[in-house]
């Protein structure tokens, strides 16, 4: 079943867009992919602000309208580039949909939506990271077109890895 959304790039300076944004980011970062921990005091105070200063983060949000316009899925993406290509790429960072609405395709419709948006930033391709038990995200990523990150075969895949600082 998909179901029919108002899908649409989030303005930062728009009070009910961050309120969505916190909302599901919090959401995500509670549920064991997120870390199980809601988010801190210092980032729902200070994320409109530091996204907006960023012009190259933009995210996706989607509203269900049959639920009287209720939050049901967010994106947030970050700009980077490609050496190789010589072109700007986007790095899908968060992918968030209400656990009311899994199943719906509102993520797909999500990434359709940030595809084209770096389509019109001149990308070359949409990069993201996915823990390995979140099958069912997995499973949506390769629907819409992923595929594991491996330059020459004979290498294996590229494992993403992350160091604190």
């Amino acid at each position: 079943m998909v179901t029919p959304l108002k899908i649409c790039q989030a303005d930062y300076a728009n009070v009910q867009h961050m309120n969505a944004l916190i909302q599901l980011l919090d959401g995500y970062a509670r549920d064991p992919m997120g870390g199980g921990e809601p988010l801190s005091e210092v980032a729902r105070t200070n994320l409109p602000t530091a996204l907006a200063s960023r012009p190259f983060m933009f995210s996706v949000l989607a509203f269900d309208d049959a639920q009287g316009g209720m939050p049901v899925g967010l994106i947030n993406c970050v700009e980077g580039f490609s050496t190789f290509a010589c072109k700007p790429l986007v790095n899908v960072h968060d992918v968030v949909v209400a656990s009311s609405h899994r199943g719906q395709r509102v993520g797909e419709q999500m990434l359709n939506f940030v595809a084209q948006l770096a389509r019109d930033r001149g990308a070359c391709k949409l990069t993201l990271e996915v823990l390995a038990g979140n099958t069912s995200a997995q499973k949506l990523y390769r629907r819409v077109g992923f595929e594991n990150y491996q330059l020459d075969p004979r290498m294996g895949e590229a494992k993403f890895m992350q160091r604190w600082l």
